[in-house]
């Protein structure tokens, strides 16, 4: 790393999964605005679902992610029925539409639900709004605690894509974060997925976690490789302990510093060039043939909570406690207490409790960051010209990138910013260029930039 972009990486930076970002949101969106923004999807148009299960068997220590151990399977059986009850009432306040043509299930750990519950919901979904047919159904997955039955169930509902939480092989490291998981196991989920017909299969790897080496990050990338993942996620761990809780039972000693972390991202990220994978914007890597790599060649590539998609839908109905649904007017997130969030279900009521309404200059400055955080670069002037806004709309953030330019993150020419391959880790960094919401400071709200 270059000694001018030290000071960029420990600045805290948004993820931007979404444009405002989660922390402009407030209560002044809610039930109302949810409510017309269902009504409102456009008839006849294929919209996108996620599922939200908050619900871990086992807690990762490095987990920031909204779940929860359930202690015996009851609360889970009791949030299921309230998940089909959520899908229903949404489904009776949302406008004709086309069918969910993408479905993602997410947490926590989806495989938490049994067998039948999981068929239980999609089949919920497949009644109340409709799954097209070549639908992409995807599901995260954590190897360590799958039951018998699982697999199958998945596959018999229509299930296409698994997602499989790898993080690292080491064992020290595993010991280290409360997550123990030998290869052979993987490695036997993996037969056992495509052996049911499931053969599109994502793996996600994390740099940064205590104890980690820079040939340990790169033996994860070689192992994902090896086992012919689809894509392939690496995710920098973000300790941020005053956030999740659970962060404090790791030994911040044992953390690696900053010139380790990026050494532990360069190398894994070698070693999946090497295997032949593509580059995906920040932190993700496809095969050629893989849908996200053509998309990402065709000018495709989308970027949402759920990270880089090919996702075209320009709704997405969120579903379970903390889920955020899309529409093109703005932003709701579902209540995050899972008590209250059931007890509006029971009543009734949408379970909205805060959003965000889109302004023309939130729309304009979205479209401008997605399409740096995909392309790593970005034609500003034609991001006006097709938002239609002023051709000097954003030359502010032109102004913004111009010092970033001269320590080397970034390139800016007459109305454009690109981001060269070796400052691919600071893509956020350049991309807060654009981002007129963000207050004095970002400490206590974001993770630090790598």
């Amino acid at each position: 790393m270059k000694d001018a972009w030290i000071p960029y990486a420990l600045q805290p930076v948004p993820r931007y999964t979404s444009y405002p970002t989660a922390a402009d949101f407030s209560p002044v969106v809610g039930v109302g605005e949810a409510a017309d923004w269902l009504r409102g999807v456009p008839p006849d148009e294929a919209i996108s679902a996620y599922v939200h299960i908050p619900f871990c068997e086992k807690l990762c220590w490095y987990c920031g992610c909204a779940t929860s151990v359930p202690n015996g399977y009851a609360r889970v059986a009791d949030y299921v029925e309230l998940l089909i009850g959520e899908i229903r009432l949404k489904a009776r306040a949302t406008g004709n539409h086309g069918g969910i043509g993408h479905l993602h299930f997410g947490g926590g750990t989806p495989n938490s639900l049994i067998a039948e519950d999981l068929q239980r919901v999609i089949a919920a979904l497949r009644e109340a709004f409709g799954i097209r047919p070549g639908a992409e159904i995807a599901i995260e997955l954590d190897p360590r605690t799958m039951q018998d039955g699982q697999v199958a169930a998945m596959a018999a509902a229509g299930v296409t894509r698994a997602s499989l939480g790898v993080q690292t092989l080491a064992p020290k490291v595993q010991a280290a974060v409360n997550r123990i998981q030998p290869p052979e196991m993987i490695e036997a989920l993996v037969r056992d997925l495509r052996g049911a017909g499931i053969s599109a299969l994502n793996m996600d790897l994390m740099y940064g976690l205590p104890y980690q080496t820079t040939e340990d990050a790169a033996d994860a990338a070689r192992f994902a490789a090896s086992m012919g993942a689809a894509r392939v996620s690496l995710f920098g761990y973000a300790h941020v302990p005053w956030f999740a809780k659970h962060q404090r039972a790791i030994d911040e000693a044992a953390l690696p510093g900053l010139e380790a972390r990026f050494a532990q991202a360069e190398a894994a990220s070698a070693a999946l060039l090497a295997a032949g994978y593509r580059p995906i914007g920040l932190d993700h890597f496809a095969r050629e043939d893989d849908p996200l790599a053509r998309a990402a060649a065709e000018g495709r590539l989308r970027r949402n909570f759920q990270g880089y998609t090919d996702d075209p839908h320009e709704t997405l109905i969120a579903f379970g406690a903390t889920a955020i649904s899309q529409f093109r007017e703005g932003y709701v997130q579902n209540l995050k207490d899972r008590k209250a969030w059931g007890e509006a279900v029971k009543a009734g009521r949408l379970p909205a409790e805060r959003g965000i309404s889109l302004m023309a200059d939130d729309r304009l400055r979205a479209r401008a960051i997605e399409r740096l955080m995909c392309e790593m670069s970005v034609d500003v002037r034609a991001v006006c010209a097709e938002m239609g806004a002023a051709p000097e709309a954003l030359d502010g953030a032109l102004d913004a990138a111009a010092p970033l330019a001269r320590d080397g993150l970034c390139a800016v020419s007459p109305g454009c910013i690109t981001v060269p391959e070796e400052a691919r880790l600071f893509l956020r960094t350049v991309a807060r260029c654009f981002d007129a919401r963000q207050p004095a400071s970002l400490e206590g709200r974001h993770a630090k930039a790598v």
